[in-house]
C-alpha cells in the first residue's frame, strides 16, 4: 500500500501522503488528539482514495495507488497516454474483443511494435483483473493481445567484446560496458551503483539499492572477477562521487549514447545495455554453468525464465537424454 503519514495543520491532525503523479494531498483527520488521529487515519485515507467510479480511468488510478512503489508504474506512465483516448471512459467490464483489435490497428498504423502493444494491453488486462479481485467491479473481461513477439536472439562473443571495450573513448562508458558484462546486471541497477555496495576486500557487488522504493526486477549479489576488480582499483582511485559509473564527478543517467557510439565504431551497430546482460548469460551457459546457478547470478525470481531463454545454449542441456537414446 502508498505510504501515508499523520502530519499537522495549524494545531490539527491530517492524513497526508504523496500521489504516483507527485501531488501532495493532505485531508484533516478532525482532531488534536495523536491516538485518535493514529486510530481515524487509515479508514480515512482508504476512504479517501477509493475509486469513485468503476471506468477504466477509475480503476487505473485506483491501481496506482495501491500499488505506488511498484517499477511497473514508471512504464505504466507511458503506457496509459497510448491507452486513455480508447478506453479511459469505457467501464471496465464493457470493453470487449473489438475494442482491443481496433486499438492493435490503430497502433501498428503508426509503426508501433506488436512487443510495445502486447505491453500496453497486458497493462490493461493487469489493472482489471486486479480490479476484480478487489471487487471494483463484478467481471474483468477478455483482454485480446497480439502474440508476443519471440526476445532477440542476438549476442556479441568474447572477441566482439573487447573490440567493443577498446572503441569506447570515454572512461565511464568502457567501465559500464566491463560492468555489465562481468556481473550481467541490468543497465538501472549498474548506473545506480554505488561505491559503498562494492565489497574490495571479498570482492562482491550488491546490485540491490537499498534506497530504492521502487520493488524491481530480482538484483543479486555477485562476486567480481580479477579484470573487473582492476578496472574498479583504478576507477575508484578517481572516483569523484558515490557512484561507480560517474561522468565529471556526476550520476549518469544512461549509456546508451555512448555505447552505441562505442557500438558503431566496433562495428557492431545492435549493441544495447541489454544486450550485454544477454551476452553475459549465453556465455554463463556456453562454458556449462547451471541454469540454477545463473538464475542466481542473473536475480530471477525463478528458473523457468532462465531455461526458457537460456538453456539452448547449455552444451550439456538434456545430453543425458539423449544418452538413453542410444541403440
Amino acid at each position: 500500500m502508498p505510504d501515508w503519514r499523520i502530519t499537522r495543520l495549524n494545531g490539527e491532525f491530517c492524513v497526508t501522503w504523496d500521489d504516483p503523479d507527485g501531488i501532495r494531498r493532505r485531508y484533516r483527520l478532525g482532531t488534536s488528539d495523536a491516538k485518535e488521529a493514529a486510530r481515524r487515519a487509515t479508514s480515512r485515507y482508504a476512504e479517501l482514495t477509493r475509486p469513485k467510479g468503476t471506468k477504466v480511468r477509475d480503476l487505473w488510478m485506483a491501481y496506482r495507488h495501491a500499488k505506488e512503489g511498484l517499477a511497473v508504474l514508471a512504464t505504466m506512465a507511458h503506457t496509459w497516454k497510448a491507452l486513455e483516448l480508447r478506453f479511459g471512459e469505457l467501464e471496465g467490464t464493457s470493453i470487449s474483443v473489438d475494442d482491443c483489435r481496433a486499438h492493435t490497428l490503430e497502433r501498428r498504423a503508426k509503426g508501433i511494435q506488436d512487443g510495445t502493444i502486447h505491453t500496453e494491453l497486458g497493462h490493461l488486462r493487469m489493472v482489471l483483473k486486479w480490479s476484480e479481485n478487489n471487487s471494483l467491479i463484478a467481471r474483468a473481461p477478455h483482454i485480446e493481445r497480439p502474440a508476443k513477439p519471440d526476445p532477440k536472439d542476438y549476442h556479441i562473443s568474447r572477441a566482439e567484446a573487447l573490440r567493443l571495450m577498446d572503441a569506447a573513448n570515454v572512461p565511464h562508458i568502457g567501465l559500464a560496458v566491463r560492468l555489465l558484462l562481468s556481473t550481467g546486471a541490468r543497465s538501472t541497477a549498474a548506473l545506480e551503483l554505488t561505491w559503498d555496495r562494492v565489497d574490495m576486500e571479498r570482492k562482491l557487488i550488491n546490485l540491490r539499492n537499498p534506497f530504492d522504493r521502487a520493488r524491481r526486477k530480482g538484483r543479486a549479489t555477485v562476486p567480481v572477477n580479477d579484470a573487473l576488480y582492476a578496472a574498479l582499483i583504478e576507477a575508484k582511485a578517481s572516483a569523484m562521487s558515490p557512484f561507480v559509473i560517474e561522468w565529471a564527478g556526476k550520476k549518469v543517467g544512461s549509456i546508451k549514447k555512448g555505447l552505441k557510439a562505442a557500438a558503431i565504431a566496433a562495428g557492431l551497430p545492435e549493441v544495447s545495455p541489454h544486450v550485454l546482460r544477454h551476452s553475459a548469460a549465453v556465455w554463463l551457459a556456453e562454458d556449462g554453468h547451471s541454469m540454477s546457478e545463473i538464475s542466481q547470478f542473473l536475480g530471477h525470481s525463478n528458473t523457468k525464465v532462465t531455461e526458457r531463454v537460456y538453456a539452448r545454449y547449455s552444451p550439456d542441456h538434456l545430453r543425458g537424454l539423449a544418452s538413453s537414446l542410444e541403440f
